[in-house]
């Protein structure tokens, strides 16, 4: 084929199949792969089998628990763009008070996931409502303002399973200064419990000893004290029994107020500072 050259001649090269060959080896793999790349966008279809997690929500404000199930799909399955997305979530309960509302905000919630980009933003929305009833403490002593934001945590908890959400995480001097804090509160405590000794009054001392001679008089049946009946014995054991559940969920002193930063019972008072010992927020900077 001729082809007519109108512009003026500044140089040539001969180009052989050899050297046309190695030049298509040069070019970097990655570069032909890209356009097989797939993101996230309404388009894209919904396959016959997700993959999903269901979570439990029992909450004092509902009679019966909530189900919230998310489901994902996983783009570009088996190669190195491999991504796991939200794709669907579901509400399921008992309780249809508020059926509406929930089918309305798991719809558009849905439609958030499908069309793509940053959908973290609804963990910050949801957890940002608050009900005007007031909310409620969870498990571990975390306060949830509303059944919305305790949503929101689901969805937080969610995405950081599947890698879309990381924790922040406190650096070496932080994590340092908040076990010196708690270090140092449990050692103020300790010592003020030690110095506290059991006293006993004359009256009590004087009864110790009446007693002892009733003994040796063979009184044993006067200062026998009636029993405790098999209702007392149980309402004991109980109590004993949710002290000791209390203690296992929270792993902060029992005086410890609630951190309005990371919403854990976890604030106490150092050198008449609030602190938090679970995220290290301090009022005194």
């Amino acid at each position: 084929m001729t082809i007519k050259i109108d512009k003026k001649i500044r140089g040539y090269e001969v180009v052989s199949d050899d050297a046309k060959k190695a030049a298509e080896k040069g070019k970097p793999e990655g570069a032909a792969k890209r356009a097989d790349v797939i993101h996230m966008h309404e388009k894209v279809e919904r396959p016959d089998t997700l993959i999903g997690c269901t979570y439990k929500i029992k909450s004092p404000l509902f009679e019966h628990a909530l189900y919230v199930t998310i489901n994902d799909i996983v783009l570009n399955q088996g190669t190195e763009h491999e991504l796991r997305r939200p794709f669907e979530i579901f509400i399921n309960s008992k309780n249809m008070d508020h059926f509406q509302w929930i089918v309305a905000l798991t719809r558009i919630m849905s439609a958030v996931f499908r069309k793509g980009g940053d959908v973290t933003f609804l963990v910050e929305e949801l957890k940002a409502v608050f009900d005007p009833r007031g909310g409620y403490f969870k498990a571990g002593g975390v306060y949830m303002p509303s059944i919305v934001a305790e949503l929101g945590a689901i969805i937080e908890r969610h995405l950081k399973m599947i890698g879309l959400l990381h924790d922040p995480e406190l650096d070496e001097h932080q994590r340092q200064m908040i076990a010196e804090k708690r270090a140092a509160y449990e050692a103020r405590h300790s010592k003020g419990g030690a110095k506290k000794k059991p006293e006993i009054s004359p009256k009590a001392e004087s009864g110790q000893s009446i007693a002892d001679d009733l003994t040796g008089a063979g009184g044993e049946t006067a200062r026998k004290s009636p029993s405790p009946s098999p209702l007392m014995e149980e309402g004991r054991g109980e109590g004993e029994g949710s002290s000791d559940d209390a203690d296992e969920e929270s792993s902060f002193p029992a005086g410890a107020t609630m951190c309005h930063k990371c919403n854990v019972s976890a604030v106490v008072i150092m050198d008449n500072c609030a602190t938090c010992l679970n995220c290290g927020y301090s009022k005194c900077g």
